[in-house]
């Protein structure tokens, strides 16, 4: 089975490199795009058999793929979408997994990307209308219930960032005290945010509550 797929992916690395996967799959990748707003204007043009999206995208780098997933299924009933993930982004996984019409939904970390056959079935039975949950998604999804520190989630260097958040620093401060770009800074703050289970707003209101998520413990 050949499929017209839009993909999504900021990752220019990670975007062609599952531009060739896919292609040397047998399907044709209509458009690979960066960000969230360019994945539903390409869904729209090309009206794919299949979307294929990362779950962080600009400009936040928090959830922006998954919200763009929902809203496509949402609009569209016959829209399939399979998202690929680091890790379960619980905000709007269980929104994501609501049934829409026939069409088929994926919910995948991409360490599974990396078995290609897997890959491939994946790709295939969400395209014919499918399911497909990644078990460590539901795993996640089911555990979320338990009572664990939140800080727990984050990585040590996402911990550090969140420190000198805390302490007052500036995104720029920030970056000069860890030697990394502006760039990483705000991916960093992005996964504190989704792991915190901070739910969008204006991003002023989400650092406070992250840093006194900080200060509790």
């Amino acid at each position: 089975m050949s499929l017209n797929i839009v993909l999504a992916e900021d990752a220019a690395l990670m975007r062609a490199g599952l531009v060739r996967l896919l292609e040397g799959l047998g399907h044709t990748v209509v458009a690979a795009v960066a960000d969230a707003e360019a994945l539903l204007a390409a869904a729209r043009e090309h009206r794919p058999d299949l979307v294929v999206t990362d779950v962080r995208m600009p400009p936040g780098f928090t959830d922006e793929g998954l919200r763009a997933a929902v809203a496509l299924r949402a609009g569209d009933a016959h829209v399939a979408v399979l998202v690929l993930s680091q890790y379960t982004a619980t905000a709007y996984a269980a929104e994501l997994l609501v049934p829409s019409g026939r069409a088929g939904v994926g919910y995948l970390l991409k360490d599974r990307v990396g078995d290609v056959e897997e890959f491939a079935d994946v790709v295939e039975r969400v395209a014919a209308g499918e399911t497909v949950i990644d078990p460590d998604v539901v795993r996640q999804l089911l555990g979320r219930q338990r009572a664990v520190d939140p800080l727990e989630r984050l990585t040590p260097r996402e911990r550090e960032v969140l420190g000198l958040m805390a302490q007052g620093a500036s995104n720029g401060a920030i970056g000069r005290r860890l030697a990394i770009g502006d760039a990483a800074v705000a991916k960093h703050i992005g996964n504190i945010f989704m792991k915190l289970d901070l739910q969008p707003a204006d991003d002023g209101h989400r650092r406070v509550l992250a840093v006194l998520t900080y200060l509790r413990r």
